[in-house]
């Protein structure tokens, strides 16, 4: 079911002139919806000088205002209201003498008919900006505040948008992949810096509840999503608690002395975002202090109430109205596009008992629903805390799914190195994955290679051998898995002079590209192997259940070989890595506790029989994927 979205802060200003008293220009939520499981909703209403306004009130059947809350600011309002027994339309709210008409909308389904993504998904990472531009009339959009568009130059926008990735729907489904997920969509109304950078991006939010004009509209966002729907791809929206733009309206005014945390700088800047004043601190990174039960004050403090980057403000999750506004806004996507799944950034940045609540109010209301933090410490201890009813805190972060580092950081490393009997190579990727009696669920955990904050994993070059090895492990190891865009065309890059070259657009995503990298003829013959490649394993992992719901057992490397095996209703699969770059074998005896009576293995990855009655010879660094 489509549905028109209105933006509610036009519709108010224009109801609002015509009538006496006090001038409302915008409500958030723009709109909500009834018969939710939690009846309260708060308004945040913006207007100046609103808190001069006596009462708040509405005659809407089955709905009342419970509260109202005047904060430090004289141009905001907090609304708590009850929608316990109302049905959707249009409800009348009174400000004194103004009125104002709000929408109340009918959900599309119950909270518990929603399904997030699982462990049976691979998730496809891309950035909009850099991946397809269907639109150019949204390329210069009047009123957003100074930027170009240049294609030349990694760290300015080059233009990517959501018609982009709608109209490459078919090259998700023929790749095999089956959920998406975008960096942040919504506003980034910042200005390109002097020194060449801009917030295309997405991580500097400066309104939560529109879509950055550049990349579309909320409409299209929707249609997007359907249409993800109908051709059965899952959309997983990135969303950041910890930190908004520092051109926000809460940071010119602020709605309490507390909303912003160390709000002192801004006076001191005088709305600058140079970080000359003496009381800004920038966050130490170091998310350690969240979990250390040695932790000091400074280092805690340093860690959650610290800026991001100068030009984020770090918002107080501390804040319960701030929170409420949060959640709300969290729901309002869920309902409004229909999206399956968020990823949080920062998510230890923010305060461990706000995003908490953030979480168990979200389970009660979609209990199927996913959501995954970006943790980004590589010990597996300090991410399986994190995890929802973990054993190793006291404190529950209700966190379902969790990412996993540790596997990224000892992946990056292996990769160049010579598996030996000790601790090198594949070692430690065996030494990661027996931490894994820490999770509360290994399922809920995402692993992946690479992503838009690291390296590529094939660096500045475009040998795929090692990188085949580390897609079939990523792809059939007891995790949730998640892919970077065009790594399947091997596309490449390192942070080394700007995270934009990690970043760079999609070939044929964009109008004037010298290729089309989303057909086959428009690819390299190495490019479409790697595509066919990972293309083969995607789909057979598709519906797999020894994948998506077999036992894991691993084998210490032997000889360099290192052995991960899946088992499932009696069928197994194994993934077998050669960690040398010379020759070696598979010397199966050493396996026959998961071979079993089994004499032929089909080898997913070449189409190919392998005969299990006797020792598999290995080309250097070959990696097999046998199911029998």
């Amino acid at each position: 079911m489509k549905r028109t979205i209105l933006f509610f802060s036009f519709l108010v200003s224009v109801i609002v002139m015509k009538a006496a008293g006090v001038k409302i220009s915008r409500i958030d939520p723009t709109d909500w919806y009834v018969g939710m499981k939690n009846p309260t909703v708060q308004l945040m209403v913006y207007g100046q000088n609103i808190t001069a306004v006596k009462n708040v009130t509405t005659d809407y059947p089955g709905a009342r205002v419970d509260s109202v809350v005047r904060l430090d600011s004289p141009n905001y309002l907090l609304v708590y209201m009850n929608l316990h027994g109302a049905q959707p339309g249009t409800m009348t709210l009174r400000f004194d003498k103004t009125k104002v008409a709000y929408q109340l909308r009918q959900r599309e389904m119950a909270g518990d008919k929603r399904m997030g993504f699982t462990n049976a998904d691979v998730l496809y990472m891309l950035m909009p900006d850099r991946f397809a531009s269907g639109r150019s009339d949204n390329d210069q959009i009047k009123g957003m505040r100074k930027y170009v568009n240049d294609r030349t130059k990694p760290s300015l926008r080059h233009g990517g948008d959501l018609e982009g990735i709608r109209q490459h729907l078919d090259y998700f489904k023929e790749l095999g992949v089956t959920a998406l997920w975008f960096t942040p969509v919504l506003e980034n109304n910042s200005p390109d810096t002097d020194n060449g950078f801009s917030t295309y991006h997405g991580y500097a939010t400066t309104d939560y509840y529109r879509v950055d004009p550049r990349f579309g509209t909320n409409e299209e966002y929707r249609r997007l999503v359907d249409e993800a729907h109908r051709q059965g791809l899952k959309i997983v929206m990135d969303m950041i608690f910890n930190h908004c733009g520092f051109e926000h309206p809460w940071v010119a005014d602020m709605p309490s002395k507390d909303w912003i945390n160390l709000p002192g700088w801004l006076k001191e800047s005088n709305g600058s975002s140079d970080p000359t004043g003496t009381s800004f601190m920038q966050t130490s990174y170091k998310l350690t202090p969240v979990m250390d039960p040695y932790a000091s004050d400074v280092d805690l403090k340093e860690t959650v109430d610290g800026w991001f980057v100068p030009t984020m403000p770090d918002l107080n999750q501390k804040n319960p109205h701030l929170m409420t506004y949060l959640i709300q806004n969290s729901i309002w996507w869920i309902e409004t596009v229909g999206i399956d799944g968020i990823r949080m950034d920062t998510y230890p940045y923010a305060d461990r008992t706000g995003m908490s609540r953030w979480m168990k109010e979200l389970a009660e209301e979609y209990p199927d629903f996913n959501t995954v933090g970006e943790t980004w410490v590589t010990e597996p201890a300090y991410t399986a805390a994190w995890q929802k009813d973990s054993r190793l805190t006291t404190q529950n972060s209700y966190l379902p799914t969790v990412m996993d580092f540790s596997f990224f950081d000892k992946l990056s490393q292996a990769k160049h190195e010579e598996t030996d009997d000790w601790w090198k190579g594949f070692n430690r990727i065996y030494n990661s994955l027996v931490y894994d009696y820490l999770y509360e669920d290994p399922t809920h955990v995402m692993a992946f290679i690479e992503n838009h904050d690291t390296d590529r994993f094939l660096g500045n070059g475009k040998d795929s051998t090692a990188l085949k090895q580390a897609m079939a492990l990523l792809l059939t190891i007891k995790r949730t898995p998640q892919l970077y865009y065009g790594t399947e065309i091997l596309m490449n890059g390192t942070k080394e002079v700007t995270d934009g070259n990690v970043r760079k657009d999609f070939p044929g995503g964009f109008s004037g590209d010298e290729r089309n990298c989303f057909k086959r003829e428009g690819r390299t013959n190495a490019e479409n192997a790697m595509f066919d490649w990972t293309s083969r394993l995607l789909h057979w992992r598709q519906g797999n259940d020894v994948i998506i719901k077999g036992s894991q057992k691993q084998f210490i490397p032997w000889h360099g070989v290192y052995v991960i095996a899946r088992v499932y209703n009696g069928k197994t699969v194994l993934t077998v890595l050669n960690g040398k770059r010379a020759k070696n074998k598979l010397e199966v005896g050493r396996y026959a506790e998961v071979i079993g009576t089994a004499t032929e293995a089909h080898d997913v990855t070449t189409g190919q029989r392998i005969d299990l009655t006797k020792d598999v010879p290995l080309s250097q660094r070959q990696v097999m994927v046998l199911e029998f």
